[in-house]
């Protein structure tokens, strides 16, 4: 009689996924508890094969993860790895399917790739439309939203969110209750954006400015085809005005760091000059003083990550739709103007 990981489980007196763990992530088991494991699946004759677990339980263990723009990108990498965190533990793989361009956007909707092989799918910062949410929906697995607008509109299971209009009235706020009033605010186009974090963040931001009489200066960041910001160009956008804004606002962190650093380099003050705020919090920003909006894509992915579970085990999740607030971190970057 072949041995199952619920027999292993039961003469150990472990969970199953503490047995899948001693497997599979032996640094989340305690050194005597895994030794008591494996000790007893050897007694058993028990091996853990990925194919006989998934034929049994009639899954793939595979979770597809639909993206926009590079995986080094820091909110990505941090959600990938909150994601892998939960979901590699409970012996799920994750397979990650990264949309660049509106051509790849395309396609991946017209082949569907998940169709024949994941049991959810986690949808990344991606902005979707009801064409396609009928096309993932058609999947028939649960789908979740990390950073996706209008989550429970839109069809999805369940979703995690920062409150991006929180966080841009914020900075926009803060900015002005620092006396400045020539503002300019720096984004990537946010017509061929895949992100609705773009959009949103810059619709809020500006409606903000304006509600107090102020109209930011726009200035649109330049992307690469290998992804890069051109800030170079940025500096030179900004030069060229008729008037160098006394405060910048920038989409994310991934533009602000860099700018602080070209704009010291061509004889501007931060904050002596011109004031910077930028949004996320990621890494080296607490280093340099960034001010910015912090939010934890690890921690809403370990949210998102358990309520995938939960909804692939068809288990009640008590609060699908979850929105994280978001925190002005002030630093040394921004000060009210001379």
């Amino acid at each position: 009689m072949t041995t199952s990981i619920q027999d292993v489980a039961q003469k150990a007196g472990v969970s199953i996924s503490t047995v899948s763990r001693s497997f599979t992530r032996p640094e989340l088991v305690s050194a005597k508890t895994r030794e008591r494991v494996l000790a007893i699946a050897d007694e058993l004759n028990f091996s853990l094969s990925r194919s006989a677990a998934a034929l049994k339980s009639g899954r793939s263990l595979r979770i597809a993860v639909l993206m926009s723009g590079h995986i080094r990108l820091w909110f990505t990498a941090s959600v990938i790895e909150g994601l892998n965190e939960v979901l590699h533990a409970e012996g799920y793989d994750i397979s990650i399917f990264q949309i660049s361009s509106i051509e790849e956007r395309r396609e991946f909707f017209e082949m569907l790739p998940v169709r024949r092989n994941a049991d959810a799918v986690i949808v990344i910062s991606f902005d979707i439309d009801s064409k396609e949410i009928a096309q993932l929906t058609s999947v028939d697995v649960p789908i979740i939203g990390i950073n996706t607008a209008e989550s429970e509109q839109h069809g999805f299971a369940a979703a995690v969110n920062i409150d991006d209009h929180q966080g841009s009235t914020l900075a926009a706020r803060h900015l002005m209750n620092l006396g400045h009033r020539r503002i300019a605010y720096i984004s990537t186009d946010r017509d061929i954006s895949l992100s609705f974090s773009v959009r949103g963040r810059f619709n809020v931001f500006m409606e903000t400015c304006r509600k107090e009489g102020i109209d930011p200066q726009v200035v649109v960041c330049k992307v690469d085809g290998d992804g890069h910001y051109q800030i170079s160009d940025v500096v030179t956008q900004l030069m060229s005005l008729d008037e160098m804004p006394t405060a910048i606002a920038c989409q994310e962190d991934g533009i602000a760091l860099p700018l602080m650093f070209q704009l010291e380099r061509n004889g501007f003050s931060v904050p002596g000059d011109v004031s910077l705020i930028g949004y996320d919090d990621s890494f080296y920003t607490n280093d340099i003083g960034l001010t910015t909006i912090r939010q934890d894509p690890v921690e809403m992915a370990h949210i998102a990550a358990r309520m995938t579970l939960d909804l692939i085990d068809e288990k009640p999740v008590k609060d699908p739709f979850i929105t994280f607030p978001a925190h002005l971190v002030v630093r040394s970057s921004t000060s009210r103007i001379k």
